[in-house]
């Protein structure tokens, strides 16, 4: 194994089947009230073939921020909607795009067997920590500017009255779903946590369809011409379980907005709507169910609905990812993360993760969806599967190089989207998916040289433009310091891209240039292109061999960018360490970026990790003007904004902590990389504790406040946070992208405490994995496989057979070993403190 022999060489001891969460396949027990039998479509020719969704189906969410929601879908695909709509005191309604409403979510599961959501009228565009920095300010006016003092005077009487004002209003609800009739309708109960409060129960068309709605026995029925064949319809019924203050049809979603807050709406068949006004824990319920043919509902009893609510949540920790210790809180945490980010592209029939942006523009083809689609194979194989391929399937937006799938004007993105194909084989076993998409990533890849100015094999930045606060804009650094004096540089030929190339050659670039040649060669050999593979190679060698020669820094032991002139870019950031993370650096290198760089805390290391550009440079962290003193230190740019001020001086974003992670663990440096994973969760489980939010990026200091306290609504549920997260999950149990696909990595020799994951599934096995400071074990399919005694041990390259295994092992003291391969014959050893291979 290459990693085997890295770890001999440096002397180093330590330093298929889609199973998991269905979307709408039967798979589970008890399934009669969760999952329809699967109906999938064939795919046509030329088309990428790929898991669909069984109709007709019902599914809470799935449509962009429709966070209270349900949609309902029949197999030709006419389309019905329900949303829980929230009256604020002012007058008015609360009923889609609801980010920076949502208080709390989950427990979820990302097909819908389960959901639940709070949503508040209180939108916390003032938190307790503006005041209390603004107090700070007025408590030493020694360490401000006159006018800060000023500022901050004249401001808090402001804020504090809008602050009561927020919070003496506030109405807040919980919604819960649950799945029913084999997967084609739900039932729901929504409950009032706040008093004296009203609700309206929508029910509408998702997008633009054209349903017709009636009200018959106090249910409200609803038909539509199929979007994929108009002449079936489908239709729709929800029965609620309490009568309603009163029932209103209205002519479109405007009327009904303005009729029910308190102004006139037109009558007509387009919109229902049910009004309740609800005392303090009062609760209503519902049933809503579609089909191809008509369909009646009675009202299910409260206490029925409630147990079957009851039920669904219950499974959810049964049969989807979960755990206990902090590993299992984050298990938890990305579960439920990522099921609230599931949305149906309508287009393709598909579902896909949402990224952020507050749900604007549907699937988002760049660098973000390749890690949605790694952390989804942790909660649902079947979502991460539907993700890539509709990322492939996408035409290319407006005025970019036609290329379908990743962007082309983020180099990024077709190197990050290539490792996501990878990860998804290496993980689900998906042959397919990599022979259906190699083709568009070999075109990618050989536009790639137009951005190489000098001929000398590497790549320059491209020439973004002038940006606010940047000049970046690619491989997710949109205004890195790294790229504020390259200087342009004339293209010549080329794909047709018309943005000039730069003086620059970037580390970064190249290190995912040589990443994705040799993903591309692995991917041939995977498919016998032998003279492909031989073509990719030779070029990662290539581009390896330059990094090495031309971007290492030897005075300061660094991998960093240069310009063509051979003058250094001196800017220092975590990409120092993408060498690693593309398998580039030297072992003597890598002990040098690790042990002299990456645990510095001067430059990188801290309870959070790990910050955009070194502790040390003179930019970090200087956006804001609170005094250093201060426990508000850097909150915001000025007081009362939502922006963050250090996105590029200082924050951590979760992509460039996973590729610093992966590059860890593919050095072996194990204990390194998982007292950087533990870091890395508690920097995300602070946030999603204390505000149930996970941001885009987080702020490098502890107790301060970032993008998780951001105003605008990209920034609270962000689906690349999860990355962040994913890490400590990779800890316990992992595939092996570098070495054998067959093979799992387990364990961790530096969590804190003791913990568990379970129902993760990996090539269509289900394992659960728990480690301590004393034991680990392993089961798959609940049947044990391995088990540790003596102390906490990291072991890779495991296989198991049916008469044995062979694995890697690094013990913190000696251990006893026990496996129990395929025959059920358990083989046992007792390890010595240390690494060492052992066969079975």
């Amino acid at each position: 194994m290459a990693r085997r022999q890295f770890l001999a060489g440096t002397g180093l001891a330590g330093l298929g089947g889609l199973t998991a969460g269905p979307l709408g396949s039967a798979a589970r027990a008890s399934a009669a009230d969760e999952s329809p039998a699967a109906a999938g479509r064939t795919a046509g020719p030329g088309e990428i073939p790929y898991p669909t969704l069984a109709r007709p189906f019902a599914m809470p969410g799935v449509k962009d921020q429709d966070w209270t929601g349900a949609l309902f879908v029949t197999r030709d695909e006419a389309r019905f909607a329900v949303r829980v709509g929230l009256l604020t005191a002012a007058g008015g309604l609360i009923r889609e795009k609801m980010t920076n409403n949502l208080w709390r979510f989950g427990p979820s599961a990302p097909d819908g067997v389960y959901k639940q959501v709070t949503v508040s009228s209180d939108d916390r565009k003032i938190m307790p920590a503006h005041l209390d920095a603004l107090r700070e300010v007025i408590a030493h006016p020694d360490w401000f500017t006159a006018q800060e003092l000023t500022d901050a005077q004249a401001s808090l009487p402001q804020l504090e009255q809008k602050y009561a004002t927020v919070q003496a209003q506030k109405r807040t609800i919980r919604v819960r779903y649950a799945r029913t009739d084999g997967g084609r309708g739900v039932v729901a109960a929504v409950t009032a946590l706040d008093a004296d409060l009203s609700i309206v129960l929508e029910v509408a068309a998702p997008w633009t369809e054209t349903p017709k709605f009636a009200v018959a026995n106090g249910c409200v029925l609803g038909s539509e011409p199929g979007v994929a064949n108009a002449s079936r319809t489908g239709y729709f019924a929800l029965a609620p379980g309490e009568p309603a203050e009163r029932t209103t049809l209205y002519a479109s979603v405007a009327d009904m907005v303005a009729g029910e807050t308190g102004g006139s709406g037109a009558a007509g068949t387009a919109v229902a709507a049910l009004r309740y006004d609800l005392a303090k824990g009062q609760t209503i319920t519902f049933t809503a169910t579609c089909d191809d043919a008509p369909v009646t509902l009675k009202p299910a009893p409260r206490d029925e609905t409630r147990a079957r609510l009851d039920a669904a949540q219950a499974r959810v920790a049964r049969g989807y990812l979960t755990g206990t210790g902090p590993v299992g809180r984050v298990a938890d945490a990305v579960r439920d993360a990522l099921s609230l980010n599931t949305n149906y592209d309508r287009t393709t029939l598909r579902n896909f993760v949402m990224w952020g942006w507050g749900g604007a523009g549907g699937l988002f083809t760049g660098w973000d969806s390749a890690f949605d689609a790694i952390e989804a194979t942790s909660v649902s194989a079947e979502l991460a599967m539907q993700h890539e391929r509709d990322v492939f399937a996408a035409p290319p937006p407006p005025n970019q190089v036609k290329i379908n799938g990743p962007r082309y004007d983020q180099q990024n993105s077709g190197p990050m989207h290539a490792y996501a194909v990878w990860r998804l084989y290496t993980r689900l076993g998906d042959r397919d998916l990599v022979v259906a998409v190699y083709p568009q990533l070999v075109a990618f890849f050989d536009l790639l040289p137009e951005w190489d100015a000098d001929g000398d094999g590497l790549l320059e930045t491209p020439y973004f433009g002038d940006r606010i606060g940047g000049r970046g804009n690619h491989l997710g650094l949109d205004d890195s310091p790294v790229y504020a004096d390259y200087q342009k540089v004339p293209k010549k030929g080329g794909s047709g891209d018309p943005r000039p190339n730069t003086n620059l050659t970037d580390v970064a670039l190249n290190a995912y240039y040589a990443l994705m040649a040799e993903l591309l060669a692995k991917m041939a050999r995977l498919q016998g292109k032998a003279a492909d593979a031989a073509r990719f190679e030779a070029v990662y060698e290539r581009i390896k061999a330059g990094v090495n020669d031309r971007l290492w820094n030897e005075e300061r032991g660094l991998y960093l960018s240069r310009y063509l002139d051979g003058g250094w870019n001196e800017v220092v950031t975590p990409t120092v360490f993408y060498p690693l993370f593309a398998g580039i650096a030297t072992p003597e290198r890598a002990r040098v970026l690790v042990a002299d760089h990456l645990l510095d805390p001067e430059e990188f290391w801290g309870d959070y990790v790990i910050p955009s550009v070194a502790r040390d440079d003179p930019t970090y962290c200087s956006g804001g003007p609170v005094h250093p003193r201060s426990k508000h230190f850097k909150f915001f740019t000025k007081y009362n904004d939502g922006t963050a001020p250090e996105q590029w001086k200082g924050a951590a974003w979760p992509p460039m902590n996973f590729t610093v992670y992966e590059g860890l663990k593919r050095y072996g440096f194990d204990r390194e990389a998982g007292e950087f994973a533990a870091r890395s969760t508690r920097m995300y489980l602070d946030a999603y504790d204390r505000d149930g939010w996970f941001p885009e990026s987080f702020d490098p200091e502890p107790d301060q406040s970032i993008m998780d306290s951001a105003v605008d609504t990209a920034w609270r549920t962000y689906s690349w946070s999860n990355a962040m997260a994913i890490q400590t999950i990779h800890e316990l149990l992992s595939d092996d992208p570098w070495d054998d696909p067959e093979a799992l990595m387990f364990g961790s020799l530096t969590l804190p405490g003791t913990n568990s994951v379970s129902n993760l599934v990996l090539r269509g096995h289900r394992y659960a994995v728990t480690a301590g400071p004393r034991s680990t074990t392993v089961t798959r399919n609940g049947r044990p496989i391995f088990r540790s005694e003596g102390g906490r041990v990291a072991v890779r390259d495991f296989v198991l057979t049916e008469k044995g295994a062979s694995f890697d092992i690094t013990a913190a003291a000696p251990t006893d070993v026990k496996v129990i391969p395929g025959n059920g014959r358990a083989r046992s050893v007792r390890v010595p403190a240390g690494h060492r291979h052992v066969e079975l």
